[in-house]
């Protein structure tokens, strides 16, 4: 069946007649009273078969509502939500791909497939998306803000992923309309032409800084734009270009950390060229991405563990992804395979290899993945399990061992007892750069909010922005929690409730005892306003506050009050 016809046998299903409006008012007061919402759907079949799903139920909730016939309840909605899961970390993420365009990189693990970018698939779920509506990053996330509210989601604080390969290998016009048109859509705007453009003057340099405007108010305000592209493609020029475009996070595919490694399986690139990016990156107030990739042509899971411990040197990413190589039919390494080159890693190998190193992953680094969403019918062999986390912490749970990541500690939808909050400042060195990894945290060490706070040395890279001169970076503010509509309350929640604003006020501290002359943040478009809110002022390319002339006003290690 095409995208198209699944899309309207979808709609059809989902259309609210009378008949599905009552049962759907009927499931809404039985879950309201507490019973299980996949109970109370099995239980109460249509007429002539089927059954309402979790959208029709939200958009039952939402027409009973408008129409005056049901209170807004927050906690009803939420426990119809499907997948609440994906916004429990505080933001909305809508991915979205560039179009199929050559990559600089010749990697033998790599798939090609002359529909998508390089390294993406079609039958992937996100590149399944994109190929629907063709690449049009405007329809792509017009659609996917649509569906997301459609299951309940609030949508008005969204991260922006970008996937597609290497960002850096696009012409620089294409990428500036791509980013213009998410905005648009982002912004409920039709402003520009809808055909991706073949001229630079199609969407000169003048018009971007506009539509991100509208965005400091839009309905759907991007709270974090990532892309992804190679180490050897950052270089201070293109860390200019990026803040231009209002990229906030960095994803780079490290892979591995030994130089012939990475020569054999053909990476085109050395450890050295992953060390400078990320210099440069965190001197430019970038949030880091590291991938990072068991199993490549000459690695063993011995020294894959050692490989691994070398992230937390120099490196010290704020989010990893580990994708283990997939021995695919349309890569190279293929022919490795074929002659007996290349051995893939069992899924047993694999379970026990994360499972060591997963322990050893500092308090400060989030771990985003654990496998690809390749689906098992493109692996020739090897691992074919999608569900490696699932088995990872199945094992560690038996061996009495645990993770201490930021996915591993976030409160997410848990009710948060601020009076119980303790602030943590996990100091570490990455590089010649002083972090803070500034935290609120419970008792029993979850994560309710945290701040990353970037003190450069004399030896840190130049990048040749004015508004970092002589800056303290604020790199990342995240406080977790159900994502909220703005000005929404809800009790018990992290979110909403200042922890930010005092997390601010302790990176202010610990930057002027540390002689800083002010701070520079690394604002996402929608954001600004927030930061212009606590005193900060727009610079070129990041908003920037004075601290010298003023008082400290953070908190210490007290509980909050």
């Amino acid at each position: 069946m095409e995208f198209a016809e699944k899309r309207q046998l979808w709609k059809k299903i989902n259309a609210l007649t009378p008949k599905k409006m009552e049962l759907a008012h009927f499931l809404l007061n039985k879950i309201r009273e507490g019973e299980d919402v996949m109970t109370l759907i099995r239980r109460h079949p249509l007429e002539g078969g089927g059954y309402l799903n979790k959208a029709a139920l939200v958009a039952a909730y939402e027409q009973l509502i408008a129409a005056g016939s049901m209170e807004a309840d927050t906690a009803l909605l939420e426990r119809i939500r499907m997948k609440p899961m994906r916004t429990l970390s505080g933001v909305t993420t809508v991915t979205v791909l560039t179009k199929p365009y050559p990559c600089p990189g010749k990697c033998i693990f790599c798939p090609t497939d002359v529909r998508m970018p390089k390294s993406y698939l079609p039958d992937e779920p996100g590149a399944m998306r994109a190929l629907e509506h063709k690449f049009d990053p405007y329809e792509q996330v017009t659609n996917r803000i649509r569906a997301l509210k459609n299951l309940g989601h609030p949508t008005d604080k969204v991260e922006l992923l970008i996937l597609g390969g290497t960002w850096s290998s696009y012409r620089r016009d294409y990428q500036e309309w791509f980013i213009g048109r998410c905005f648009d859509a982002m912004n409920e705007l039709e402003s520009l032409p809808a055909v991706e453009p073949q001229r630079q003057e199609m969407l000169d340099s003048s018009k971007l800084p506009g539509i991100h405007s509208i965005n400091e108010s839009a309905p759907h305000r991007n709270v974090g734009l990532v892309i992804e592209t190679r180490p050897d493609e950052i270089n201070p020029d293109e860390l200019h270009w990026l803040r231009h475009l209002g990229v906030t996070k960095v994803q780079m595919g490290a892979q591995s950390f030994d130089d012939h490694i990475l020569e054999i399986n053909k990476r085109g690139h050395d450890v050295e060229s992953t060390r400078q990016a990320t210099a440069l990156l965190r001197a430019a107030g970038f949030k880091i991405v590291l991938h990072w990739m068991p199993n490549l042509l000459g690695a063993t899971p011995e020294s894959d563990r050692e490989d691994f411990a070398k992230l937390w040197n120099d490196f010290c990413p704020d989010e990893i992804k580990i994708y283990p190589n997939q021995l695919l039919a349309n890569a190279e390494l293929y022919e490795y395979w074929q002659r007996g080159e290349f051995h893939p890693y069992t899924t047993d190998d694999l379970v026990e290899l994360i499972a060591d190193i997963k322990p050893s992953i500092p308090k400060y680094c989030r771990v985003n993945r654990v496998i690809r969403d390749i689906p098992s019918t493109n692996v020739v062999e090897g691992n074919r399990r999608t569900s490696l986390r699932q088995d990872i912490q199945a094992i560690m749970k038996k061996r009495g061992t645990k993770c201490q990541c930021i996915r591993c500690r976030e409160v997410k939808g848990k009710v948060v007892e601020l009076s119980s909050l303790q602030l943590d400042d996990h100091v570490y060195q990455a590089g010649s750069a002083e972090e803070h990894f500034i935290s609120f945290v419970t008792p029993e060490d979850g994560l309710a909010g945290f701040i990353r706070l970037s003190l450069p040395s004399n030896a840190s890279p130049a990048t040749g922005m004015s508004d970092l001169d002589g800056a303290a970076l604020i790199r990342e503010v995240h406080v977790y929690g159900q994502s909220l509509g703005v000005g929404v309350e809800k009790t018990g929640a992290a979110q909403h409730v200042g922890l930010g604003t005092r997390l601010l006020e302790e990176a202010e501290r610990v930057a002027k005892e540390k002689g800083f002359e002010k701070l520079a943040v690394i604002a996402a478009v929608g954001t600004r306003q927030y930061y212009l809110d606590r005193g900060f002022e727009r610079g070129e390319y990041y908003l920037v506050k004075d601290v010298i002339a003023r008082s400290a006003l953070g908190l210490r290690d007290e509980a909050i009050s």
